[in-house]
């Protein structure tokens, strides 16, 4: 099966069909725009850690963000360098961290591939599968109506998905609703991690604003957004019930089914009020 490259979408050809009525179709060639995915190795110091599928594309943010949110590095500062390499059958992420940075990955290391739709495949333990969060610091208000501008605002920053229709995205936005910036991906898990890596390497504060997904609210989505203290977490499908014990558990405010003019609110709604 050949690699794609570092396209994030190809042009497939395809054929339609479509109902004329209740009995009769009719059948209409075409070329449809799809979403690339690749297996994508992460490497620390020479070693193998893990192999994901995710789109081809800000691979040195998702490779810094994974660091960071499953906690192998404690901030930017430790990762001294970043290497992106293509080989025959997928993408190769070469991260060179500063000295005694990187905890025992042999304690941690993953020996299946992270599937498009697994945040966790590869994990040999339950210890490794669930951990703990971190709390996050107290305050950090936001008004419902700032929720709803992003959320008016996030098609329009998701041009991969208006093409493909097959990509979630992750994105930052500020206290006013402002969408800041934005990462998308095959895998939900993997958009989050682009966008924690890209808003590291910004030097962004996190102190002020909140995060939107496209997806469902499942644990390890709560779990990495814990990881770099993110306050608020909205997304536009359900909660799980773990989701909603692990944001209760890192002081995590947890919204969820968010769509125009309505969200719910599980957890430490004080900080989403008028």
């Amino acid at each position: 099966m050949p690699f794609a490259g570092l396209d994030s979408h190809r042009t497939f050809a395809g054929a339609r069909w479509r109902a004329l009525d209740s009995a009769v179709g009719v059948e209409e060639a075409r070329e449809d725009p799809v979403a690339e995915e690749t297996p994508v190795a992460l490497l620390y110091d020479g070693v193998p850690h893990v192999v994901m599928m995710a789109s081809p594309v800000d691979l040195e943010d998702f490779a810094l963000g994974f660091s960071l949110s499953e906690g192998l590095l404690e901030h930017p500062g430790q990762l001294e360098r970043i290497e992106v390499l293509a080989h025959p059958e997928g993408m190769a992420v070469q991260l060179t961290c500063a000295p005694g940075a990187l905890p025992d990955l042999t304690a941690r290391r993953r020996n299946l591939t992270g599937r498009t739709g697994c945040g966790l495949c590869g994990a040999e333990t339950l210890a490794q599968a669930v951990r703990a969060p971190r709390r996050v610091p107290e305050g950090g208000r936001l008004a419902p109506a700032a929720l709803q501008r992003a959320l008016a605002g996030l098609s329009a920053a998701q041009p991969l998905n208006a093409v493909t229709g097959a990509v979630h995205a992750a994105a930052w936005c500020a206290s006013s609703g402002e969408i800041v910036l934005v990462r998308e991906d095959v895998g939900r898990h993997n958009a989050l991690d682009k966008l924690i890596g890209a808003l590291a390497r910004a030097g962004t504060d996190l102190a002020d604003g909140f995060l939107l997904l496209t997806s469902r609210a499942s644990y390890e989505l709560v779990l990495k957004a814990s990881m770099v203290g993110m306050r608020v977490v909205v997304a536009v499908s359900a909660p799980t019930g773990l989701a909603i014990r692990m944001a209760d558990e890192a002081g995590i405010t947890l919204a969820a089914f968010a769509r125009p003019g309505r969200h719910t609110v599980y957890t430490h709604g004080g900080r989403l009020a008028e």
